[in-house]
């Protein structure tokens, strides 16, 4: 049975998409607004100088605290439809899309720690029977009660995802031995076989369950499921309710269902009619051509489905930044209304701070609104020649004052000879500056933080590590993530969503370069390497 697209998802999407972008329009009017106020204030600054910064900057928070629920409310709905983008409609469980991300992550965390992950591919059995017996609707309360009964059997990191009809897919990501992956079959077919109840029917359920384990069994994601699915019919044909190892397959076992799709004549006789010829062979052109249709529409509906997740990524994202400038707006407007704040040199540097930011959140308001860019699932970039030391020397600066007010020191090793990039020079700022900053609100107060810049060959590594609490090895494969967080750093993250470091890796593949994170574990620290080219000229277009 294959997934199709939940229109109600769409229209939902498409509600969003225009809920936001009205509220960008009033957001970008409030911004145009403030920016001719202070505009004037630069005008009109004379004797009376605070009292009219005092009354402008009355405008400003009103202003602040404006853009700050519109940007509350556009994240709140994003996450939201981000979930039920990630989700099947029926069981709520993750849908294909979403395991096949976390099963390619945890498939390249396995092959960088050499450790194994098993997949299981589950099966209910007699489940037509279900149907005829109770109807679609009772099909579906079944199929709910299973699903809720498989994911209690998980652990933290694990997935399991409704991969169509009455099959499951579940994901293993902590199986050192495959007889842990035995176990843990055998209690997700415990857990099924509970007596169940629907309506005033009384059931007694079973599966059948094939698993296939990385890398014995395979080293990519369609190979391992295709084992794990041609596991599971040999189970089945033993018997209900009983798991099979790939592994355990007889020399004879046949492969892969997706392997056994080929046209066949509908009708064989030695001899046949010149006529009967004629009508097989066009009725097998006919079905060759349908086999070919449905596998075409397979691969749209998955475009499709990715075109939608990438759509769903880039607002996340630009409304998650909406919220970045708000932060010094909001400590400028405090520092305005301190009557003590009145020499001119400090009210100059305020304003220049609020002027940027406004510059700022202006830009990615027009990033919101430019359709053809959320179509791409990128944000802007104003490419120019910039020196990185510089860079790097800002985005240091920034984070600075927070380190100080917990303690902790900062190393930093930079070259001594500038090094040139082609690159956005606000965008690279923004990379640096949150690597640094969930590094400080991830360490303990008096811990260390440090950035070191490292040429090697014809690229540049940008290292920033600290002594903090580290990642779980269960969240370290999912980091990167859109609203993922460890558990464990909740307490840390300020209020954040967990999409801080998603948009470091847009940034960073957009300026054609690469980010990875590693940690040897729980609070034990962790490091994040940014790799950029040493190629200072503009890509090719």
């Amino acid at each position: 049975m294959t997934d199709r697209t939940d229109p109600l998802t769409v229209a939902e999407a498409t509600q969003a998409v225009v809920l936001l972008k009205g509220q960008a329009d009033d957001l970008r009017a409030d911004l145009v607004r403030l920016r001719q106020q202070l505009a004037d204030v630069r005008l009109e600054v004379s004797s009376n100088r605070v009292a009219q910064l005092l009354e402008a900057n009355g405008r400003l928070v009103l202003a602040v605290l404006s853009a700050e629920s519109i940007a509350e409310t556009a994240v709140a709905n994003l996450s939201e439809l981000t979930y039920s983008s990630q989700r099947d409609a029926l069981t709520h469980t993750a849908n294909r899309a979403l395991m096949f991300d976390r099963l390619t992550l945890a498939m390249a965390s396995a092959s960088q720690q050499n450790t194994r992950l098993a997949v299981l591919f589950l099966d209910l059995d007699h489940f037509r029977t279900i149907n005829n017996t109770l109807g679609h609707a009772g099909g579906d309360a079944v199929l709910q009660v299973v699903a809720s009964r498989l994911e209690s059997v998980l652990q933290e990191g694990d997935t399991v995802s409704r991969h169509g009809g009455d099959e499951f897919l579940v994901l293993l990501t902590q199986v050192p031995q495959a007889s842990d992956a035995a176990r843990i079959a055998e209690m997700l077919l415990a857990a099924v076989a509970l007596p169940s109840s629907v309506g005033e029917v009384r059931l007694q359920l079973s599966a059948s369950i094939g698993i296939a384990m990385y890398p014995d069994d395979g080293l990519d994601m369609a190979t391992l499921i295709d084992r794990a699915d041609v596991a599971m019919y040999q189970a089945k044909g033993k018997g209900p309710g009983g798991y099979r190892f790939h592994s355990d397959a007889l020399p004879n076992d046949p492969g892969p269902r997706s392997a056994l799709i080929q046209l066949m004549p509908l009708v064989h006789h030695e001899s046949l009619p010149l006529e009967e010829e004629t009508r097989l062979a066009d009725l097998r052109d006919a079905n060759e051509r349908l086999v070919m249709a449905a596998l075409t529409a397979q691969e749209l509906e998955m475009h499709a489905r990715e075109a939608h997740r990438q759509q769903i990524k880039f607002m996340a994202m630009v409304a998650h930044e909406l919220r970045n400038p708000l932060t010094p707006i909001r400590l400028a407007a405090s520092l305005l209304i301190d009557r003590q704040t009145n020499d001119e040199l400090s009210l100059a540097r305020l304003q220049v701070i609020i002027d940027d930011q406004v510059t700022h959140m202006s830009r990615l308001i027009g990033d919101l609104l430019d359709g053809s860019r959320i179509s791409t699932g990128k944000l802007r970039l104003e490419r120019s020649r910039v020196e990185m030391i510089d860079v790097l020397r800002l985005a240091i600066e920034s984070c600075r004052p927070a380190m100080e007010s917990r303690g902790q020191q900062m190393t930093v090793e930079l070259p001594p000879a500038p090094l040139h990039f082609y690159g956005d020079r606000v965008r690279l700022t923004q990379i640096f500056n949150n690597l640094l900053d969930n590094a400080s609100k991830y360490t303990q107060e008096g811990g260390e933080v440090s950035l070191a810049l490292v040429v090697r060959g014809q690229s540049m590594a940008i290292i920033v590590s600290d002594n903090g609490i580290g990642i779980s090895p269960e969240a370290l494969p999912h980091v990167f993530d859109l609203f993922v967080q460890d558990a464990r750093a909740l307490d840390h993250s300020s209020g954040g969503l967990g999409i801080g470091l998603a948009v470091v890796r847009e940034l960073v593949e957009a300026h054609r370069g690469t980010v990875i994170g590693y940690s040897a574990g729980r609070n034990l620290g962790s490091e994040f390497i940014v790799t950029l080219p040493m190629d200072s000229r503009p890509p090719a277009s």
